[in-house]
């Protein structure tokens, strides 16, 4: 199964590590340096020009992705069921 996350953008469910909200977990000192790492080594791929709300981890290949997207983790948990 794939989770539409944006933008013609869809990802294995069983690649995704987790579901994070921005507003709430960019405040946290260790995840602004995991973000600021992964944009470093192009991990990063943002989804839509639109302000990212939430992003989406993922490990397929024995790589990280982190995809920020527009939806909120609300949004995209729903989708997950």
């Amino acid at each position: 199964m794939y989770l539409s996350i944006g933008s013609d953008f869809a990802v294995r469910q069983k690649s995704i590590i987790g579901i994070f909200d921005l507003d709430n977990c960019s405040y946290g000192k260790h995840t602004r340096g995991f973000l600021a790492r992964a944009e470093q080594q192009g991990e990063v791929v943002t989804i839509s020009p639109d302000l990212p709300k939430s992003f989406v981890l993922t490990e397929e290949f024995g790589m990280n992705r982190v995809y920020l997207t527009q939806f909120g983790s609300s949004v995209l948990e729903k989708r997950y069921r």
